[in-house]
């Protein structure tokens, strides 16, 4: 099995269009009338699957993000390139963290115009390509302590316990 892609609601799809495209992705392809509303497929350059689709249908009005899904991951080459590029196309982002750790991930923030938020990681060098499986100091995984920066910026419900969901006590270790 494999995950095929992520299906994102948008209030408006040209917008949404225009952002992702800021980002680097392109549109592979579009099917104009489902019972869902139109459904427009995005992948990243060097990407042969589809990862993205953006499902538009205004007769449901504005995305309403709920409580539910938290956020997408972009693996870019370089961190500053890509927020240098962004910022010349009117993407803010939030501030670089990990800078300067050789051995973890630099990381920082995007926010499409629904609201859905965008972790850009620019791994460390001869990190695998993403999360991978397997014993710690096995090729492609590192044991980590759980670094967690900025957790009051997270968004929380009411009903969320005292810090963020997936966020690591102290002694908890995690491979990445």
């Amino acid at each position: 099995m494999r995950t095929l892609h992520v299906g994102l609601r948008v209030s408006d799809l040209e917008p949404s269009l225009a952002f992702y495209r800021a980002v680097g992705y392109t549109v592979i392809g579009a099917v104009e009338t489902t019972p869902f509303g139109s459904l427009t497929m995005l992948a990243l350059p060097g990407d042969p699957f589809v990862t993205i689709e953006l499902v538009h249908d205004p007769a449901r009005g504005t995305v309403d993000l709920g409580t539910g899904f938290h956020h997408l991951v972009i693996q870019v080459d370089s961190l500053d390139a890509t927020l240098a590029d962004l910022a010349v196309k009117g993407i803010a982002a939030d501030p670089p963290a990990g800078a300067g750790r050789a051995d973890g991930p630099q990381t920082s923030w995007i926010t499409d115009p629904d609201g859905y938020r965008i972790e850009l990681v620019q791994w460390p060098a001869g990190h695998a390509e993403g999360i991978t499986t397997g014993p710690a100091g096995s090729a492609g995984t590192r044991e980590l302590k759980c670094v967690i920066e900025a957790p009051e910026k997270w968004n929380r419900s009411p009903a969320s316990p005292a810090r963020p969901v997936g966020e690591a006590s102290p002694a908890q270790t995690v491979r990445w």
